[in-house]
């Protein structure tokens, strides 16, 4: 699902709010998740899941076109745990 099909389905199941009131909460929702893990924040959705910032450390990576090694820097990523509620919800029908 794209950002804009989650604007759609929201559009049409709150069609007391216009488009743009929708699309409009979508930003702020997703700017303060962004914000926080900027922060080094964790931010938790019960029953959805968790999104964290980990760091990975420098490393010595392949440019996969040539075979060369290449110094890969140490960064930031963003890590996403699934909650309970998601993972039964997906596990549902996989019986």
């Amino acid at each position: 699902m794209t950002k804009s099909e989650l604007i759609h389905k929201l559009s049409q199941q709150f069609s007391d709010m216009s488009l743009r009131e929708v699309e409009k909460a979508v930003e702020v929702i997703f700017s303060e998740i962004s914000s926080a893990l900027a922060k080094g924040n964790r931010v938790e959705l019960r029953g959805f899941g968790a999104f964290s910032v980990r760091y990975r450390e420098r490393r010595v990576g392949r440019n996969p076109r040539t075979g060369e090694k290449v110094e890969v820097e140490g960064k930031h990523v963003p890590f996403f745990k699934a909650g309970k509620g998601l993972r039964e919800y997906l596990n549902k029908g996989a019986k």
